[in-house]
């Protein structure tokens, strides 16, 4: 099974939780522009094999919770196109 499908299922009980307004709230989630420069940052650095092991570690942590975030959005839409 893969990180993607163990997230997916991991997520469904907090997605049933969603009511109609919650579900929307997490769709208009966005990151700051000073998060989205430093994951830019450290992409940039990872394309070009410079990452320290600490960099390595903050940007794997960025992407985890970019996933994460992710499939959340995903489910709330469902929910929301579920209750329609």
């Amino acid at each position: 099974m893969s990180a993607a499908t163990v997230l997916d299922q991991f997520l469904d009980p907090l997605s049933r939780c969603l009511d109609a307004e919650s579900a929307r709230r997490v769709l208009a989630l966005r990151v700051s522009a000073s998060v989205q420069e430093r994951v830019d940052t450290l992409a940039e650095r990872a394309n070009e094999g410079l990452l320290s092991d600490d960099e390595r570690a903050e940007y794997e942590a960025l992407i985890n919770a970019e996933d994460f975030v992710a499939i959340l959005k995903l489910k709330a839409r469902r929910q929301l196109s579920d209750a329609t």
